[in-house]
This record gives C-alpha cells, structure tokens and sequence, in this order.
C-alpha cells in the first residue's frame, strides 16, 4: 500500500477489522473513535481544499496531527482531557497505518512521539449516606414510571454500573433468588457479576411483573413506551429526580456516573479492601480503583478531631485503650 492510495480501504478495515474484530470495542467506544477521526478528515480536507474522499493516505502528516491538535484546544476549546483522548484515538490510527503502509513509517513514528498532556486528575464527586436515603426517600411512589425510577436509581447506586451497563442489561442477566445476582456487560466485551441486595431484587422483581405483555429473556430491564432506555435517557431520569442535589460550591452535578462513585466511596467507608472493589466496578486496573482510596471528608474530620492536642476546644476526651493499665489487661484477657 503506497502512500498515494485512498483513505476509504485502510480505515474501513482499522473500524471493521481492528476495531471491532481484534480489540472487541463496544459500540459507545467504536463510536468514540469514529467522532475523532472525522473531526481529523474535516480537518486535513479543509487544509487540502479538498473533498473528503480524494484524500489519500500521504495527506496524514506529522504537521497536520499537530495543527489538528492545536485546533482541538484553541478553535473548539476542548478541555486538555478531551485533547487526550483524541489523541490517544489518532496513536491507535497511525499504529494501524504502520502496519500497513511501510513507507507511513517516519509519520506513524512522530505522531506516536505526540505526549499527552498532563492534567490535573478531575476531583472524585460522590453523594454522601443522607443524601442518597433523602433522594430514594423523596422518589414518587405513585404513577407508572415511578416502581421504574426508583428500580433504576438503586440499581445504579447497588451495582455501580456505568450507565451503559445499565442500557444493556436484559432479564436473562437477572438471577431474583435467594442469592440476587446481575451480569454486566462492560468495557472490553468483558462481562462481570455484581451482587444485589434483596431490596434492589425486590424492585427489579416487581418491575418485570408490571410489564405488559410479560417480558422475554431478551427483553430490556429499564424500558420506556416498550423501547430500551439509551444513555440519554438514563441521564435525563437522574437529572429530573437528582438535579436538587447539584452543589455548585463544588461544581458537583449529579449524573448517572455519580452512583458509580457513590457506590464505590460507600463500599470503601464499609470497609471493603480496594481490590474488591475493582472487581465489583469492573476495572481493568487497580490504579484506577485507588482514587477511591482518598479519605472522604468525614474520615478526615474525625482523624482532625482525634489528633487534636490535649487541653484544645473540642479535642477528644476518649483515652487509649494501653494508657490504661487495668483496661489494657482485660482487653488482652478478652483475646
């Protein structure tokens, strides 16, 4: 393949074959990468003064990767985290491309020189124990969507799926018996099992026998007007029911992804090792699953006041278990 072939063979293949077939993306993702490499024709075909589909390969230069980049951040104002991502979709192109078009080499070799830029790690938002039994607690109970948004509300804060997870799961991955179970179908086609409490059975339960006709193996557990409910949709019913809790203080806005970091902070401040944890989130890595591990304000708050010197306003007054003699002898006869 020389660099003067046309653009349409190569990334058919790098969507159907490699994308799809070798990596095993999900749709959200494939879609992902699909938004990123248009941008990236647009924009090398505005600079061609060209139509799209007389590019060829040789117009994907080491230049016109940075001046897209540049583009990125001035001309559309993305956030440096957005940057990244493009970028890391355009490392994976030209990666392919090399592969393929050997005389692409020299190219492919700069533009996967191109670094991410650092950033600062976005802060962990999560709703505190209260907040979440407040807003259970002020669910509308009657109506025909209510037994669906509440089922949906406390799925996403039992399981901490991600709110495509949530999309996709159907009755099939559903076990209501005594030991409630949900599969979910994850980040790289990789599927996980999730625990349920009884309480979540229990609405999931009476959620599928209120449907009408009775719902099939295959059917949707979180439906509207008989169509599975999309992202947006999901977003759109944490909104309606969660938007009071929004903290502008903090820039906290609430979102089908803050049960995902609820459910985690919850599972941490229970006491749940932090490997657990990735497990039931489903990450790839445990580096990630550690953000969680920063102490929530309540935990910092109550080691501030245990630390405090003797003799200030508010310090504690507990005393040690070993500063007392007496005591630390029958804690250890208790042993």
């Amino acid at each position: 393949m020389s660099a003067s072939e046309p653009l349409g063979p190569i990334l058919h293949s790098f969507f159907a074959d490699h994308l799809i077939v070798v990596k095993g993306l999900r749709p959200a993702s494939v879609r992902s990468y699909r938004d990123t490499i248009r941008m990236l024709l647009h924009f090398v075909a505005a600079d061609r003064r060209c139509k799209i589909t007389r590019l060829t390969l040789g117009d994907l230069t080491f230049e016109r990767v940075v001046a897209f980049l540049k583009h990125l951040e001035v001309g559309r104002a993305n956030h440096i985290r957005t940057r990244n991502q493009r970028l890391a979709a355009m490392h994976c192109l030209f990666e392919y491309i090399a592969g393929r078009a050997p005389e692409m080499l020299v190219v492919c070799q700069r533009v996967a020189a191109v670094p991410m830029k650092r950033v600062p790690p976005a802060e962990t938002r999560f709703l505190e124990r209260d907040e979440v039994e407040d807003l259970l607690r002020q669910l509308p109970r009657a109506g025909g969507l209510a037994l669906r948004d509440r089922a949906l509300l406390l799925f996403l804060y039992n399981t901490g799926a991600r709110v495509q997870e949530a999309a996709d799961v159907r009755v099939e991955h559903l076990d209501l018996g005594d030991h409630p179970l949900v599969r979910l179908h994850g980040k790289g086609d990789k599927w996980r099992t999730c625990p349920l409490w009884h309480q979540t059975a229990t609405l999931l339960t009476a959620l599928l026998q209120s449907v009408d006709p009775l719902p099939t193996s295959k059917t949707a557990v979180f439906s509207a007007h008989g169509q599975p409910l999309t992202r947006f949709g999901i977003y759109k019913i944490v909104r309606r029911h969660g938007a009071r809790f929004d903290d502008p203080t903090t820039a906290r806005r609430i979102s089908p992804h803050i049960f995902r970091h609820t459910a985690a902070m919850h599972l941490l401040e229970a006491g749940v090792e932090v490997n657990v944890i990735r497990g039931w989130l489903g990450h790839a890595d445990l580096t990630t699953t550690n953000r969680y591990a920063e102490i929530t304000t309540k935990t910092k708050q109550a080691a501030l006041r245990a630390s405090e010197p003797p003799g200030t306003a508010g310090a504690c007054r507990t005393q040690p278990i070993w500063r007392s003699d007496e005591a630390l002898l029958k804690w250890l006869a208790s042993l």
